[in-house]
């Protein structure tokens, strides 16, 4: 059975408030240098070096597209998880080491 918009969005901004928690906290606790914009279907999270990592919802297709210094990737929501559509990496796992890798700073988040 096809997913609705609204049930889209509610998986979609559940993933957003974790890693904008994550952040949160590892700006409090690892005194990390992050400036986080939340704006509609778009979570931009800018590091100390100027990179960015960009995560928006593309709510025609259902999907959660990720920008990040080493290219672009596409996640699907399939059994439970969010998956990328060339080579099924999970999303959370991925978003993680991506941050990591750009800005040294370690997210704890729950899946």
């Amino acid at each position: 059975m096809a997913m609705t918009d609204t049930e889209f969005h509610q998986l979609a901004d559940e993933m957003f408030g974790k890693i904008e928690n994550a952040v949160e906290k590892a700006i409090d606790e690892q005194d990390a240098d992050v400036d986080i914009n939340a704006s509609g279907n778009v979570l931009q999270l800018s590091f100390e070096d100027g990179s960015q990592i960009v995560i928006n919802k593309q709510e025609p297709l259902h999907e959660i597209w990720l920008a990040t210094k080493s290219g672009g990737y596409h996640f699907n929501y399939a059994d439970k998880k969010w998956l990328d559509t060339r080579n099924s990496i999970e999303f959370m796992p991925f978003v993680i080491d991506a941050i990591n890798k750009q800005s040294g700073i370690m997210l704890e988040i729950n899946a």
